[in-house]
């Protein structure tokens, strides 16, 4: 019990170092030490070193964000785009709030593997859920049958997730409601309900 409170306050310091937009790279250990008022040997007892501690919040932040794509069902009754559209407004949400450790995971997955593989599986696993979901959908017949799934679901999800990005460096937070409602509506025309050709 003691140890996972450790891990919780270590975790929470590198997060509060984080919201005051330092970059990562410029965070030391002895910073994180002393934010979360414990020890060297304390902070390497629980981390092999800053990079696992990022990778720790990386993995939280994707299974939050897993979770919200696995509660989103195409086949419920109501209009797939809007709820797609609500969908992607909490995605964005979860984006915002978790905007520095996005920014800290994409900075240091450029020259470590670990955190990288980190960065990759959180798309991965949307990918999956994302193919799942379509190939359901052509089995279901509410698909059309011309859709490539996997193609399909690589370009809305690597795509979407670089156009999530590149939409909250750039907006305010103004724009989040449309930007959600144009996505929904590109991925759910695009491909769950493109018209047969």
């Amino acid at each position: 019990m003691q140890a996972e409170a450790t891990e919780v306050r270590l975790l929470s310091a590198v997060t509060q170092l984080l919201n005051t937009g330092e970059p990562f790279t410029a965070i030391s250990v002895q910073r994180i030490i002393d934010e979360a008022g414990v020890s060297r040997a304390t902070f390497y007892a629980h981390f092999a070193g800053k990079s696992d501690i990022l990778a720790r919040l990386s993995a939280q932040l994707r299974e939050s964000l897993l979770a919200l794509a696995r509660q989103w069902d195409p086949a419920t009754g109501e209009d797939g785009a809007d709820r797609f559209t609500r969908f992607f407004e909490e995605v964005i949400a979860v984006h915002r709030n978790h905007r520095n450790l996005i920014t800290a995971i994409h900075e240091v997955a450029a020259y470590d593997p670990e955190v990288s593989n980190f960065y990759t599986a959180d798309l991965e696993g949307f990918d999956e859920h994302v193919l799942e979901t379509l190939l359901a959908e052509q089995d279901a017949g509410s698909t059309s049958q011309d859709v490539d799934a996997v193609a399909a679901s690589r370009i809305i999800v690597w795509g979407g997730g670089q156009a999530i990005a590149r939409h909250i460096s750039v907006d305010d937070g103004n724009g989040d409601a449309s930007f959600a409602r144009e996505l929904a509506r590109i991925w759910w025309y695009g491909a769950y309900r493109r018209p047969a050709e």
